[in-house]
């Protein structure tokens, strides 16, 4: 019995004195994020110094080549750059476009989707049917869609508290809408901006068509004009509702590109990994400050804090700059293949993703609920103190999703930030470094590195 007693309470001595040196750690990684961070001043060149940088362009190049001499600076074991095809996109000269009604003529704010085809060189003009689901285009049929523009008009459900899912009921009609609209005969799409802000900032995003099928001009049309358009369609007067719109945009030959790869060596398991990444690449309307900016720069800086807290990683680290993750995500399918051909054993991924927003925890996907219950038991009295202890089932990222398949028992894991601002600056002209907040930014770095810490630590199982 006394043998009994005295092996109880070393493991409780011993898991104490654990937690205490994990609570210890997490304090220094946050009085160092917070007293010398380097986020802000690495966003901010980012975004004024280089600026929009969509995948196959000039500006992607120089982030990219930044982002190497950037791990470089920190002194990171390995740096080291993926090569990957990825597909060219221009928007070309500014699109217009404008509501048409007998002689009068209302312009509106309006940008073509990514990938999408350009109009004839003068443009189209044709009626305009309004829609709110690609479900609605098979009631209505080619009879009634034939020939006509047609408008997809279904806002964000603001009754989600967490606006991502908003996001996802709403974000098919500019996926798959055009595709669907020209089975039907449409001459051309126009969607409502996917945000739920009332405004006169068009918001940007990829439509995919079929690969057989016809491919017709696609351009999303800010919230006060959809609102408008709607208002004129509804009044049904003598002279029909017409939309004109014009967009110059191509798609040119695959071009070259990277993924860019900073790691801490494990000292024991240096081929398992833990990964963190975002998306180099951005869209063209502004900064990519919050989309994926922020992202990127608090994955770098979360290794970066580990290295100078002098931590001695068990297992590999890796921050990823994952290219093209807006208009074709073959910087993280080539990044899985290649952990693949080199047998590399993923333990988790971290993906941010969804701006540099005020931290509130982590989403873990495909996680059972004895697997949440396990890592609240374990880390969120850890993560209480800092607002980053929301761990629940659900996360990951675009760019990590390919892991799955090749590194089998990964954990992928979403950061979350609060969701409430992020859809009124994504994909649109707001993006921009003004509209990224410093001390939040910090935070949610130093939130990653905790986590990357406590993985390291102890593992996930």
């Amino acid at each position: 019995m006394k043998l009994k007693f005295t092996l109880l309470f070393a493991f409780i001595f011993s898991t104490a004195l654990l937690k205490a040196q994990d609570s210890l750690m997490l304090r220094k990684i946050y009085d160092e994020e917070l007293v010398n961070g380097q986020c802000y001043a690495n966003l901010h060149y980012l975004c004024k110094n280089i600026g929009p940088r969509l995948s196959g362009s000039p500006n992607a190049q120089k982030a990219i080549e930044w982002g190497k001499k950037l791990m470089e600076s920190y002194g990171f074991d390995r740096v080291f750059l993926q090569p990957v095809m990825v597909p060219h996109w221009v928007r070309g000269a500014k699109e217009s476009g404008m509501i048409v009604i007998g002689n009068n003529r209302i312009p509106v704010a309006i940008a073509a989707l990514g990938m999408s085809v350009a109009t004839p060189a003068d443009g189209i003009t044709a009626d305009v049917i309004e829609v709110h689901s690609l479900k609605e285009l098979d009631t209505l049929g080619a009879a009634a869609i034939k020939g006509k523009i047609v408008f997809f008009n279904r806002p964000f459900d603001p009754r989600f508290i967490e606006t991502l899912r908003a996001y996802g009921t709403a974000g098919d009609q500019r996926f798959a809408g055009p595709a669907a609209a020209a089975k039907y005969g449409a001459k051309g799409v126009i969607v409502r901006s996917l945000t739920e802000s009332i405004d006169n900032y068009p918001h940007t995003g990829t439509t995919s068509y079929d690969k057989d099928g016809i491919k017709i001009p696609a351009a999303a049309i800010s919230t006060m004009a959809a609102n408008q358009l709607s208002s004129l369609l509804k009044q049904k007067g003598s002279s029909p509702v017409q939309f004109y719109f014009k967009m110059n945009c191509k798609t040119l030959p695959d071009t070259l590109s990277y993924n860019v790869v900073g790691e801490l060596t494990g000292t024991e398991n240096p081929n398992k990994f833990i990964t963190v990444g975002g998306h180099l690449d951005s869209w063209d309307l502004a900064e990519g400050a919050h989309d994926d900016g922020t992202g990127i720069i608090q994955s770098v800086e979360a290794v970066r804090l580990l290295k100078v807290l002098g931590y001695q990683p068990k297992n590999s680290i890796r921050a990823v700059f994952f290219i093209n993750e807006e208009n074709g995500d073959k910087g993280g399918e080539k990044y899985a293949e290649l952990a693949a051909k080199n047998k590399e054993d993923h333990i988790a991924a971290i993906e941010s993703d969804l701006g540099g927003f005020t931290p509130r925890g982590f989403g873990f996907s495909g996680a059972s609920p004895a697997f949440v219950q396990n890592i609240n038991l374990k880390w969120k009295k850890l993560l209480e103190p800092y607002d980053a202890d929301r761990l629940t089932a659900g996360g990951g990222g675009s760019d990590i999703e390919p892991l799955k398949a090749k590194s089998p028992g990964i954990v992928l894991i979403g950061y979350l930030p609060d969701s409430q601002r992020y859809f009124d600056v994504h994909h649109s002209a707001n993006d921009v470094f003004e509209n990224v907040n410093k001390r939040e930014l910090e935070l949610g770095a130093a939130a990653i590195a905790s986590l990357m810490y406590l993985i390291d630590q102890h593992g996930l199982n």
